[in-house]
């Protein structure tokens, strides 16, 4: 109705880097915002000091685990995600890449838009709110990487990365602290980087630029309120005008404690942007329960990992620290196809050890299996201290290089909502579709090569061998771009099929696979996608597709 009153003009469910983004152009262009995030709120103060304190670093608050980072199993592929005020930019590893060109001639995005002349100015405007620079922190772990890519004859693509860290100026020590040196004095004050490899572990310093620290920030101070642990359980039209052309209605639930007294707030137009794992859950379970059933039969259609495989080598008794850094501070390219990047946790933070096993290739299945067994067998007999030493996780981060490989190459996997045989009582994610490969021979090629050079054990991920299951920190797409609803959930302007002023700016809607890091591209694609959303004086409040 046209006089209605309403809570907001927009609610964004998720204040990761598409949330973020979201609720800063909104309230400049003079709208009320919320921001609904299932996560908590983190500083300095209340951040843990490494990864063994897992109360306080894993996301399962029904185990009363209230940290910031979560591990969600699925038969092809284990995702590594975050939860917080400041969505993954908590425990992410700062590095902000632009992805070839190419990327754009592929997936189902392919032909929408003239991405190529569009995206360069907001990937300009992502990077300069993010603060991205070039990485001058080199460690260890760095300098061996170039090492190892100069052996390995493509010494050429070795590159520093681009990181979302305020670093100190050339030859001073980290740790001085600057009035704000970003925002011209509108943004919080900023201590420089002390390379301490701790960004996964949220960072302590206050040189991270997280996104409570920019976008968020500044939303906030323009306005925006933000709902920490709140969890958002249903969205639906206003008033029986099924396409949403009256408003929404969202409703939420306390996300960490287990008495949990519903709100219902109002609003004019929703944004969608929980993460690709959190965005299609809610939207599988709003159309199942009738909240929102126009969605498009293709959610959680082509569902991407970035083809990863985590790697690395091990050396007991290094004399350098290994984790000495920023989280990820250089790369290579293997081939057109193929990139690695050096990766690191703080001195201290081991738990990601238990992961980890010997280097093992072979094709997936049993044989991989009796492969692993037999080279397992060898090790603790040819070399049994060195062995257990590799394999025990005290000091692991200390000493470990750990290579991340992401391709650009095609491939894809389905989510859809169903009920487990191991859970009957709820239905929940679950994947479905032809695997992902765990086995990039010419990574665990490369990985070799560095545990020859230094003298290490090459490991990989024990879910690899065991169960042909990769790990991903990148899960994309789900929410696929298209012409139509009967290709994708969303037009390129991210708009929901069926529905008015309603969008998806996250993860989900990536619609191909980048080989790099995604934050930079999520936020680059919010910003494209807020452009077109005109001032509140001026909106007519009829967006969708369809017009």
């Amino acid at each position: 109705m046209p006089g209605m009153s309403r809570d907001f003009d927009f609610i964004v469910i998720g204040s990761g880097f598409g949330g973020s983004v979201a609720a800063h152009r909104l309230t400049e262009k003079g709208y009320s915002v919320a921001v609904m995030e299932m996560g908590r709120r983190w500083t300095a103060a209340n951040l843990p000091r490494s990864n063994w304190h897992f109360w306080r670093w894993i996301w399962r608050p029904r185990l009363a685990l209230r940290g910031f980072f979560n591990i969600t199993p699925f038969r092809h592929v284990l995702i590594l995600h975050g939860c917080a005020v400041g969505g993954g930019s908590i425990t992410y590893a700062n590095t902000s890449l632009v992805p070839r060109d190419s990327i754009w001639d592929n997936g189902s995005w392919a032909g929408l838009a003239d991405w190529k002349a569009a995206m360069p100015l907001h990937y300009q405007t992502a990077a300069r709110m993010l603060g991205v620079a070039e990485n001058r922190i080199l460690g260890p772990a760095d300098r061996i990487l170039q090492r190892a890519a100069e052996a390995a004859g493509v010494g050429h693509t070795f590159y520093r990365t681009r990181v979302a860290v305020f670093q100190p100026p050339e030859g001073e020590p980290g740790g001085r602290t600057y009035p704000d040196p970003y925002f011209g004095g509108q943004g919080p004050e900023r201590a420089t980087c002390t390379g301490c490899g701790g960004c996964m572990m949220g960072c302590r310093y206050n040189a991270k630029n997280t996104l409570d620290k920019n976008y968020l920030y500044l939303a906030e101070k323009h306005g925006a309120r933000v709902f920490a642990e709140t969890q958002v359980v249903d969205v639906a039209p206003l008033n029986g005008r099924a396409d949403g052309s009256d408003g929404y209605e969202v409703r939420t639930v306390p996300s960490t404690v287990w008495l949990r007294r519903p709100r219902r707030f109002t609003c004019r137009g929703v944004i969608f942007a929980a993460s690709a794992l959190g965005t299609m859950d809610l939207l599988f379970r709003l159309r199942g329960k009738g909240s929102l059933p126009a969605l498009s039969s293709q959610l959680g259609r082509r569902v991407r990992t970035n083809a990863e495989s985590l790697i690395g080598v091990r050396v007991p008794g290094c004399r350098d620290d290994l984790s000495q850094g920023v989280a990820i501070g250089s790369g290579v390219y293997l081939d057109e196809h193929t990139h690695i990047e050096a990766v690191r946790y703080p001195a201290g933070s081991d738990a990601m050890a238990l992961l980890s096993t010997l280097l093992t290739g072979g094709r997936p299945g049993w044989t991989r299996i009796l492969l692993w067994f037999g080279h397992l067998l060898a090790a603790i007999l040819r070399h049994p201290v060195r062995t257990m030493r590799s394999l025990q996780p005290f000091g692991w981060a200390r000493e470990s290089l750990i290579l991340l490989c992401m391709q650009t190459l095609e491939g894809h996997i389905d989510m859809q909502l169903r009920r487990r045989w191991f859970w009957p009582f709820r239905k929940i994610l679950a994947s479905q579709g032809r695997g992902i490969p765990t086995y990039i021979p010419q990574a665990n090629e490369f990985a070799r090569k560095v545990a020859r050079l230094i003298g290490g054990t090459p490991m990989n991920m024990i879910t690899e061998v065991l169960f042909n299951v990769p790990g991903t920190a990148h899960v994309l797409g789900g929410c696929p771009m298209a012409a139509s609803s009967a290709e994708g959930v969303i037009d390129h302007r991210h708009r929901v099929f069926g529905y008015r002023n309603m969008y998806v700016c996250d993860g989900s809607a990536i619609s191909a696979n980048l080989g790099v890091n995604p934050s930079l591209t999520i936020c680059a694609l919010t910003e494209r996608a807020l452009s077109f959303i005109p001032a509140a004086s001026e909106n007519p409040w009829s967006d969708s597709p369809e017009t």
